[in-house]
């Protein structure tokens, strides 16, 4: 599991297809490489990925034909900059929100614009995953705990705090660029619990014990 709270920002160095597959070489000087072991979770823009050599300076991690099809992870090339969080601990404060890093598809960023000195942006997705996405709620977008601003179809807006641009990728968002979106995991709980055709808790059920 992770937070949405990026600890470093990482440079790919080489992208090596293997039989269909990715290794991917990362390198960061934002994290203690010396603290991790092969075989730790590491998500890399937001996609949950093992690494499976450590160097002084990263990580390599392979990246299966699955991934690259649903995720922007096949987009990238040599030199491109990515956000890093490793797998959080137990007891370790939750600073975002709770994101598995199972990403559920990608976005297109439609518009970028400033807000007094913040960024405000207008991302794309899918229309079967809009339903997912609510006002003020949280998204994960390139592994980066966001809050929603507003919906409207299947366009969410965010507004980017300065900080959150320069310690993430977000800063070098333009429109068109492709991103990794995972919605709320409560949302996606909650829809299969309310499911009419299965067994699940009905919304009569919660407005009788006063949950809607």
């Amino acid at each position: 599991m992770f937070t949405g709270i990026i600890k470093a920002k990482g440079t790919i160095k080489a992208m090596d297809k293997r039989g269909g597959d990715v290794r991917l070489s990362v390198r960061s000087d934002g994290l203690p490489w010396s603290d991790y072991e092969v075989g730790e979770s590491i998500a890399v823009n937001g996609v949950c990925l093992t690494a499976v050599a450590l160097h002084e300076d990263g990580f390599d991690t392979d990246v299966s034909v699955e991934t690259l099809d649903v995720t922007a992870l096949g987009g990238l090339s040599t030199g491109s900059a990515v956000n890093l969080e490793p797998a959080i601990s137990l007891g370790e404060r939750l600073g975002g929100h709770l994101v598995s890093g199972h990403v559920d598809c990608t976005g297109q960023v439609v518009s970028r614009e400033a807000d007094a000195r913040s960024i405000r942006l207008s991302i794309e997705i899918p229309k079967e995953y809009a339903r997912y996405v609510a006002k003020k709620g949280s998204v994960c977008v390139d592994g980066v705990s966001l809050t929603v601003n507003e919906v409207s179809d299947n366009t969410f807006d965010l507004n980017i705090i300065p900080h959150t641009s320069e310690v993430t990728i977000i800063d070098d968002y333009a429109a068109g660029t492709v991103v990794n979106v995972e919605v709320d995991l409560l949302a996606r709980y909650l829809e299969r619990l309310l499911d009419k055709d299965g067994d699940g808790i009905s919304l009569e059920f919660l407005k009788a014990h006063g949950y809607a």
